[in-house]
């Protein structure tokens, strides 16, 4: 199936849009995995399934960013990896459980940061925006 998405995408030539899966919600964790018949741990499981994506011809993945680090390691470069549950320390995590930093987040290989909350739920949403930007704008 989703080799044959992706082939679908093969009539846009160069102008193709990111064919991107999702792993595992930020929002779960083992004890969730649990419930619907995952008995591997979160980092496990997203592993799994990124190479599944990756196999598949996917161009990256959504992923907590505390799996970036090993993604990297295990997939190649040009594999995109997009990863919310982003937060500043003074930010409410919510419903979100495996959350991170935004530096961190790209230190560790996040390609794509998907902030949601934390700038449109802010008082002051464009002030929040310009602080995640200067957050990551010397990060390497």
């Amino acid at each position: 199936m989703l080799e044959g998405a992706r082939q679908a995408l093969d009539h846009f030539g160069t102008d193709r849009p990111l064919f991107i899966g999702v792993t595992v919600l930020t929002s779960l964790v083992k004890e969730d995995l649990k419930e619907v018949g995952v008995s591997s741990q979160p980092e496990e499981q997203v592993s799994k399934l990124a190479f599944l994506a990756q196999e598949s011809g996917l161009d990256g993945v959504v992923c907590s960013a505390a799996e970036t680090k090993l993604l990297r390691v295990q997939l190649p470069d040009n594999f995109v990896l997009v990863t919310p549950g982003i937060r500043r320390p003074e930010d409410v995590s919510g419903d979100q459980k495996r959350i991170m930093g935004p530096a961190e987040a790209i230190q560790n290989g996040s390609n794509f940061l998907v902030i949601g909350r934390p700038i449109t739920g802010a008082d002051f949403p464009d002030d929040a925006l310009a602080e995640f930007n200067s957050a990551v704008a010397n990060v390497s």
